[in-house]
């Protein structure tokens, strides 16, 4: 069951990667050349914050089930002298955490401005910051903090 939860996981993390870029992308249209925030605008902004909620979910049922998050929650001080755990244990979850927040945020602000034009940008800001703090905290092959596949398997 666990490695199945990595892999929708991992899995998931496109999706939510893909929503925020498009979203993005969007977004910068909408400010560069003013027009109507539209439906499908609303709705990529809506399932952007949905996919990130959705992965938050499958991240916590994971670090639940997770040998080295518990390892660490169970070793805070031997944890933190080993990067992966301290990775794994504290910062991803935590910076995950805080991007599903403020794509929260983003969204919600969002969806309650008056102009279109406040939209794009109340979008495109949340929604970049979101993408950063994502960034950070993916373990991509190429990170110092802990890498991991670009595509995990079962």
């Amino acid at each position: 069951m666990y490695s199945f939860l990595l892999f929708l996981h991992s899995t998931v993390r496109w999706l939510v990667v893909a929503t925020l870029v498009i979203s993005l992308i969007r977004a910068y249209l909408g400010i560069r050349q003013p027009r109507p925030f539209t439906r499908a605008d609303n709705a990529f902004r809506h399932w952007t914050a949905t996919m990130a909620h959705i992965q938050l979910m499958l991240g916590l049922w994971i670090y639940s089930e997770s040998p080295m998050a518990m390892y660490f929650l169970k070793n805070v001080r031997m944890g933190f002298q080993q990067l992966d755990l301290t990775f794994f244990g504290l910062i991803h979850p935590l910076l995950m955490f805080i991007a599903v927040v403020l794509v929260t945020i983003g969204s919600a602000l969002a969806k309650r401005k008056a102009t279109d034009h406040d939209k794009f940008k109340t979008m495109f800001f949340w929604f970049a910051l979101t993408l950063l703090v994502i960034f950070i905290a993916i373990p991509w092959p190429f990170s110092p903090l802990s890498t991991r596949p670009l595509f995990r398997t079962f």
